[in-house]
């Protein structure tokens, strides 16, 4: 019999690079195997399911019978297994060998895992810009599907969209299915009958363009599979309660007129509902989520209320951000990207061979999307996996660099950041180090090479749109915490206007700072300047050093040493007057060498005496940094990195990490007072509002008395090593010394 309305669904099941082993088990016992359980006792339900690279390689590993399992529903034609690129990349961010690579890897491993020559791609976060049908047709795909708002903004409507549109670029075609937002939003939240009677309505529905003339309707839901069984609620609701299995039942119960249908099956057998061109954008929620914090917040409220005054004539035209746009919300997310490319051009210009083939893996590892962005989900916040995507970036470029030969030392000067401004890239075989020249001459980034670590990972305390909206339920007494109340049985989206918090009190902890955290970082602090005030960043600079323009020199540039000169003449306010001041700071890098020398010179250039405070900032992105393992050691104590704690007369502390297996030494040339405190985000996910460690910031200051023309002098002295090594050359140094070895 033929039906009346095909339903295409396909289920993107993703755990990105690096995420932690707890969080897959939780996502295959709650959501992957139920859903192929289900489908298993459903064999009537034709779909399409989609497996990232990184959930693929734990699957094979941890769960090597579940491909097996998949495969028979497969090879019985129930199932379509979709491509895409491997670790799951925002594909538009990338170079086009990049982008191609990362899909034939894809296709490649379906074909091993299920001798299925896929032809569909799923798109990560349905980011789309139109350049992409080309490289897409190269790498052998015919199709994608993307939100239906990427159709409604160009003037489409819902109605238009039950089949597929064909789009081109430099003459390479691809076919592009619409995924309905109305579907969507109601499986699985909505009830069974409702989503059957929305089919049947589409059925029903006038066609006085006669666009379907001849040709039978598909509606198409394309979504995470996460939503069923591992979010809030929905373990209980699609599988106890069985909602899942209600809905295949009435699918199956309706097969007279509705049927499923894998996308690519319908895309092969059935014809297109015409041309396309799409504009740049993600799903509604994306573009909500890349814009400045105010209009992230006022763009869905005001959505919101047209919708509830029924103008959804106007909403369908409103359109957010593009992801693009996390670049210059988040320079983190930027320097990662940046990072990336920088790699990436290393590792392409490799010649062929094993290294390559293992480098391009490790650096399409590297460009996983997830902490490239931030919306409802963790995303940048996720500290592990920005390390993560470090560490396989590092781990690349270590390869491109022959690290294995003799050691070297070089410096480029060039836009790093691409911001139209020279960056200095100071490279050895132990450290990468880039500094920002105009944002205050800062460090901010310094790869460990040997551990491929980067020990400024840190994430810059920031206003965030959401959190007026804890503000405002903390004031009205409306945020539900764990200790308030239990998580019901009705399941929530990540569309719920509940206002939850994993702890009471979090809108206490709102801090914003005025710069980006990173290191090197030239302060000159006024009186009401306490620990308590910089830790709130509510103080008062006084000098113009921190966000502002350095000069540089390379006085020293040769194959066994580079030392850099950045300087900057500036302002300190003292008194109501502008003192002249400069701020002198040289970084010395050597071949094999894990130590960094910095020297500082302040000099009084105005024509009274500078009384004042000099600091210098440093931020340390250490995973763990609020555990145990992980802790600031001084002549006087040990201190976690959570922990907000002054020392007065320090000339000597260390940072280290018995997780990563690093220590930082920091040797001061005079001693000085040390601030510890640590950088805590409160970000959404979908369990609600979260605190979170995002790395801890070290502040050394000097109290300044100068006379005109007068110069202060120090040094920092910087050496990385790792922690096990550092361990057994004091044991070695007690045995030299007749000293009986530590036990432990």
């Amino acid at each position: 019999m033929t039906p009346r309305i095909y339903l295409s669904l396909a289920i993107h099941n993703h755990q990105p690079v690096g995420n932690f082993g707890w969080v897959f088990e939780e996502a295959f016992d709650r959501a992957y195997l139920p859903m192929l359980e289900c489908l298993e006792r459903h064999p009537g339900i034709r779909l399409a399911q989609h497996y990232t690279g990184p959930l693929r390689d734990w699957l094979l590993a941890n769960r090597p019978d579940f491909f097996p399992r998949l495969r028979r529903l497969v090879e019985q034609g129930q199932v379509e297994i979709l491509s895409g690129a491997y670790y799951e990349p925002v594909l538009a961010s990338l170079r086009d060998d990049d982008k191609i690579g990362q899909i034939r890897k894809q296709t490649e491993a379906v074909r091993d895992d299920f001798g299925y020559p896929a032809t569909g791609l799923w798109l990560a976060e349905r980011i789309w810009e139109p350049h992409l049908p080309r490289p897409l047709a190269q790498a052998g795909i015919q199709y994608t599907i993307v939100d239906d708002t990427h159709f409604k903004s160009i003037g489409h409507t819902d109605e238009e969209l039950f089949g597929y549109y064909v789009t081109e670029e430099q003459g390479y075609t691809l076919k592009i299915f619409a995924t309905s937002m109305a579907l969507r939003y109601s499986i699985p939240w909505g009830s069974v009958e409702d989503v059957i009677s929305w089919l049947r309505a589409q059925v029903d529905a006038p066609d006085p363009d006669g666009l379907y003339a001849g040709r039978i309707k598909v509606a198409v839901m394309g979504d995470d599979g996460e939503k069923f069984g591992l979010w809030p609620g929905t373990y209980q609701h699609v599988w106890q309660q069985g909602w899942m299995d209600r809905f295949f039942d009435a699918l199956e119960a309706n097969r007279d007129w509705v049927t499923t249908i894998p996308p690519g099956e319908f895309a092969r057998d059935f014809p297109s509902l015409g041309r396309i061109y799409l504009p740049t954008q993600s799903y509604d929620e994306m573009g909500e989520w890349a814009m400045p914090a105010d209009a992230a917040w006022e763009l869905p409220h005001l959505k919101h209320q047209l919708k509830e005054e029924g103008r959804t004539d106007i909403v369908r035209y409103m359109r957010g951000g593009l992801w693009r746009s996390f670049m210059v919300k988040y320079p983190e997310v930027n320097q990662m990207h940046k990072k990336a490319l920088w790699v990436s051009q290393k590792v392409h210009s490799m010649p062929d061979g094993p290294s390559k083939r293992q480098a391009l893996d490790l650096l399409w590892s590297g460009q996983c999307n997830c902490a490239y962005w931030h919306g409802v989900f963790g995303g940048i916040y996720l500290f592990h996996i920005r390390v993560a995507n470090y560490e396989h970036l590092i781990r690349a470029e270590n390869l491109a660099d022959g690290l294995d030969a003799q050691p070297f030392v070089r410096a480029a000067v060039l836009d790093f950041d691409l911001d139209a401004d020279d960056d200095v890239v100071l490279t050895s075989d132990r450290h990468n180090l880039v500094f920002d020249l105009d944002r205050g001459g800062a460090l901010v980034e310094w790869d460990y090479r040997p551990a491929a670590y980067n020990l400024l990972n840190v994430l810059t305390r920031r206003r965030e749109g959401y959190h007026r909206d804890l503000v405002a339920a903390a004031a009205a007494g409306q945020v539900m915490t764990p200790d308030r109340v239990m998580e019901g049985d009705a399941p929530e989206s990540i569309h719920t206007p509940l206002v939850r918090a994993r702890e009471p009190g979090l809108e206490t902890k709102l801090i914003y700072d005025w710069h980006r955290r990173s290191s090197l970082l030239d302060h000159f602090l006024g009186a009401a300047a306490t620990l308590d005030a910089f830790y709130r960043s509510l103080y008062p600079e006084e000098g113009d050093f921190v966000n502002q323009t350095y000069q540089y020199e390379l006085i020293e540039n040769s194959n066994q040493r580079i030392v850099l000169r950045l300087w900057r003449d500036g302002r300190v306010w003292q008194d109501g007057l502008h003192a002249r001041v400069q701020v002198e700071k040289t970084i010395a890098v050597q071949p094999g060498s894990d130590s960094l020398q910095v020297t500082y010179t302040v000099t009084n250039s105005s024509g009274a005496v500078l009384r004042t405070r000099f600091g210098i900032e440093t931020n340390w992105g250490f995973a763990g940094g609020n555990e145990h393992h992980t802790y600031l050691e001084t002549e006087g104590g040990r201190y976690r990195l959570d922990e907000i704690a002054e020392k007065e007369a320090v000339a000597h502390f260390s940072l280290i990490s018995e997780l990563w297996d690093i220590r930082v030494g920091i040797h001061l040339g005079q001693p000085a007072t040390l601030w510890c405190f640590p950088l805590e985000g409160v970000s959404a996910s979908e369990a609600g509002f979260e605190r979170n460690y995002q790395g801890t910031t070290l502040m050394a200051w000097w109290p300044l008395a100068l006379h005109p023309g007068e110069a202060w002098h120090t040094t920092l002295l910087l050496r990385t090593s790792r922690a096990e090594e550092e361990q057994q050359a004091a044991n070695d140094a007690m045995l030299n010394r007749g000293s009986p070895r530590p036990q432990g």
